[in-house]
C-alpha cells in the first residue's frame, strides 16, 4: 500500500486534487473529518473539540488502511489538525504529533496557495494570501524537520493535476 497525503493551506485544491487522483489512479480516498464534524455540530470548533476531531480523522484513516488498498489518498492528516489548533487556539494537544509520527506516509503533496484564488465555503477563515502562505510555510517546515517525503504542488489547476499525477504515478511504479 502506498499512502499519499494532500496537505497545506485551505482553498489550495486538496479535496479537488484528491478526487482527481482517485478518478485517474483508483485507490481509496479519505476526506477531512473536521468538515464532517462542523456539519454535524452546526458550529465553529473550539479547542476542546481538537481531540475528538483528531481521533475521528485517525479512525477514518485506520478504517481505510485496514482495507489495504494499493493506493490510499488522504485529503488531510493530523498535521493539519496540529497546525489549525496552534493557529486558532495557540495550543495543541501534545499527543497529536507522536501519533502522526508513528504512521508511515509515502508522499505528501504540499499544495501552495499561490496562483489559485481563495473560495469562501462557510468553513474557511484565511482569506488573505499572507495567512495561507504562513500556513504553507509551517507545513513545509514540519515536513522538513521530520524528514517526511514531500513535493510542493503549485501552478494553475492543470499544472497541479499534472504534477500530482506524475508524482503519484512514479510512487506507484517504484
Amino acid at each position: 500500500m502506498k499512502v499519499v497525503v494532500l496537505t497545506g493551506p485551505e482553498s489550495s485544491g486538496k479535496s479537488w486534487l484528491a478526487n482527481e487522483l482517485q478518478a485517474r489512479l483508483g485507490g481509496i480516498q479519505v476526506g477531512e473529518y473536521v468538515r464532517h464534524f462542523i456539519d454535524q455540530q452546526g458550529r465553529d470548533t473550539c479547542f476542546a473539540d481538537i481531540p475528538q476531531i483528531a481521533r475521528g480523522q485517525l479512525a477514518w484513516e485506520d478504517a481505510a488502511r485496514a482495507r489495504n488498498p494499493e493506493l490510499l489518498i488522504l485529503d488531510t492528516h493530523l498535521l493539519s489538525n496540529m497546525l489549525w489548533s496552534q493557529t486558532l487556539f495557540g495550543d495543541c494537544p501534545p499527543w497529536l504529533e507522536p501519533e502522526l509520527l508513528a504512521r508511515r506516509y509515502d508522499l505528501h503533496l504540499l499544495l501552495s496557495p499561490e496562483q489559485v484564488g481563495w473560495v469562501d465555503d462557510g468553513q474557511r477563515c484565511q482569506p488573505q494570501l499572507e495567512q495561507r502562505l504562513g500556513f504553507f510555510q509551517a507545513s513545509r517546515d514540519w515536513l522538513v524537520q521530520h524528514h517526511q517525503p514531500f513535493t510542493v504542488v503549485g501552478g494553475d489547476w492543470e499544472q497541479r493535476r499534472q504534477l500530482a499525477l506524475a508524482q503519484v504515478g512514479q510512487l506507484l511504479a517504484g
